[in-house]
């Protein structure tokens, strides 16, 4: 039986629809010229992050001239890489930057970005060339519903939930706190999030509930996987033992109520079905005739079928 669960934050705890919330410029660089460049290189990513930026940025530029960015790279967890006009371009968290040929970051963007991740922001450093454009940062909005499904988990006898998150841990114990979590672990790679579940199948059974690619890998190394919606990634979808068709996070509590009925229900049918046979075959030795004990024993499969199909009608207290 689970006992402990691991929720990712972004599209899970939280809505997935994060939005730009503050902007910080570094000694010569304009906020036109830092959206330009963020716009034009986040248009060839996916990530939820990407598409908050590409949406706030065009509605602070407005109408204008558009830049056009080529060759995409992504670095996963940490950020992207990609020319515009010709120049190389960075965007990603702090620690892609120092590491892998890539330049450590000014001490003003250094600066910009521990004062918005003390605020509770995600935090994006965009670079172009040799020059940091400045950072941005974002916040996403916890799901209205994710205390209330928590609570509900906690009265069904889940010991422990756990954010993971590949934020800051700043960041993440922010979230958490917000949603009602004591527990967050940040600064995760899909690969540290994949060594997070199984550090705690070490002492526990653990769900992994996510919704996106870099969930996959952890879900499937948990004791059951689970899609958090529709909206879900095809892989993690693929990946995860149950995949919940609702955004609404309370499902999950309803999942895990649901499943430890049925399970109540399955033992309580072997019981009937293997009581049953083990009354006919001694009475059939001591003279009960056919048609009594084939009554009897499709009489108990009926009995079966019946509290079986309670299920139908189950619903969370």
């Amino acid at each position: 039986m689970v006992r402990a669960i691991a929720f990712d934050k972004t599209g899970t705890l939280t809505e997935g629809k994060p939005r730009i919330t503050d902007i910080k410029v570094m000694q010569g660089t304009t906020e036109q010229e830092l959206l330009h460049v963020a716009v034009a290189v986040e248009a060839l990513s996916d990530h939820p992050l990407a598409a908050a930026i590409v949406r706030d940025g065009n509605t602070r530029l407005g109408d204008g001239p558009v830049m056009v960015a080529t060759d995409l790279a992504n670095f996963a967890g940490r950020g992207v890489q990609a020319k515009v006009n010709g120049i190389d371009v960075w965007i990603g968290k702090a620690e892609m930057f120092g590491n892998d040929g890539i330049g450590a970051l000014s001490a003003g963007a250094e600066s910009a970005i521990e004062e918005l991740r003390n605020a509770g922001r995600t935090t994006m450093a965009v670079r172009l060339g040799d020059r940091d454009l400045g950072v941005i940062g974002l916040m996403d909005t916890p799901r209205p519903e994710a205390r209330e499904a928590l609570d509900k988990l906690r009265r069904l006898g889940i010991q422990r939930m756990i954010m993971i998150s590949g934020d800051h841990q700043t960041v993440a114990q922010a979230v958490a706190t917000d949603v009602g979590l004591n527990e967050a672990w940040g600064n995760l790679m899909p690969d540290d999030k994949v060594k997070a579940i199984r550090q705690l199948k070490e002492t526990e059974r653990v769900a992994m509930v996510g919704d996106g690619v870099n969930d996959a890998p952890a879900m499937a190394s948990a004791s059951v996987g689970i899609a958090m919606g529709a909206a879900s990634s095809d892989v993690a979808l693929e990946t995860a033992d149950v995949a919940l068709m609702s955004e609404d996070l309370r499902q999950v509590a309803f999942s895990v109520a649901l499943s430890r009925r049925t399970k109540r229900v399955i033992r309580q049918n072997v019981y009937v079905s293997l009581g049953v046979v083990a009354l006919l075959v001694p009475a059939t030795i001591l003279g009960l005739g056919i048609g009594p004990a084939v009554a009897v024993h499709e009489g108990s499969t009926l009995l079966v079928v019946f509290n079986a199909l309670r299920l139908l009608g189950f619903r969370q207290s």
